[in-house]
């Protein structure tokens, strides 16, 4: 939504202000000068980057027409979910939660957590992990470094789509450019026609560099931006999951473990330890 609310006040200030400063809105409307452009930038995408990076990058664009997901509510459940898979392994050993992480979809402790169980990159993450304790064969420190690196590498993937459309937008300007030479060139060749229509079409090949600018600065890279900014909230969830565990392998209680994730969130979206114990509190009940 707020995407849609920048492009309406980008819109609006540029062609507004051009219109109110006694500019006619209908010499800016060259749909070829936006087929040069466009195809072109399209081309150039299809051509530096490989499959799996085109298919990241259409994967995640319609994603940042949508809020957040990754609120307090999310990580307060994410939160109770680690304290009831914890508290349990206190209680009856690591063994007992063994069918529960083999098959989250049909456990009943995953099962009261609707929203973490639909992100199956963090249950998977979350599993994996408990089943290397499970085994008991790696010490705190190994599945720590285990966890760096594939946190690293989850950021490393999340980050193909942003780097994809930041150099999309890098590009674009330079392509308004050569619409701009491109109708430049038309003007040359019609140097005998009347200076009014010689203004028209130098008006019509400027018009291909304001539109490689705008496209960029106004449309392309701010959504690079944006995903840059998910994916970092995205990654914190990781890392909440990785600093519980391992407090919990460091032999701390649940309880314990649980607000060591707490602190490692965000302030923006940390839930205060009060919020915390009560909703674990009503998530007993359920």
């Amino acid at each position: 939504m707020l995407v849609i609310i920048g492009y309406i006040i980008v819109c609006g200030s540029v062609f507004g202000g051009f219109a109110a400063s006694g500019g006619h809105l209908a010499s800016l409307y060259q749909p070829l000068e936006l087929v040069m452009i466009g195809g072109a930038a399209l081309g150039s995408f299809f051509v530096g980057n490989n499959g799996k990076s085109i298919k990241a990058t259409m994967k995640a664009l319609p994603t940042l027409f949508k809020g957040s997901r990754h609120t307090k509510e999310l990580y307060m459940e994410m939160m109770s979910l680690l304290f009831d898979v914890l508290s349990k392994v206190r209680k009856e050993g690591l063994m007992s939660i063994e069918g529960d992480i083999d098959k989250p979809e049909e456990s009943p402790l995953f099962s009261k957590y609707p929203g973490v169980l639909s992100d199956h990159h963090i249950v998977e993450f979350m599993t994996d992990y408990l089943r290397l304790m499970v085994s008991g064969n790696m010490d705190a420190f190994q599945i720590e470094n285990l966890m760096d690196n594939e946190i690293e590498t989850h950021h490393h993937e999340g980050a193909v789509p942003g780097h994809c459309l930041a150099k999309l937008g890098d590009g674009l300007p330079a392509f308004g450019i050569v619409a701009a030479v491109m109708g430049v060139v038309h003007t040359m060749e019609s140097v005998g026609i009347p200076p009014a229509e010689l203004g028209i079409l130098i008006a019509k090949a400027l018009v291909g560099t304001f539109l490689g600018i705008l496209l960029a600065y106004g449309f392309v890279s701010p959504l690079a931006s944006l995903l840059e900014q998910k994916l970092e909230e995205s990654t914190k969830m990781f890392q909440c999951v990785k600093v519980t565990l391992l407090a919990s392998l460091n032999g701390y209680a649940p309880a314990l473990a649980v607000e060591f994730g707490r602190k490692v969130l965000y302030s923006t979206e940390r839930p205060t330890f009060g919020e915390l114990e009560e909703h674990i509190k009503k998530s007993k009940t359920k």
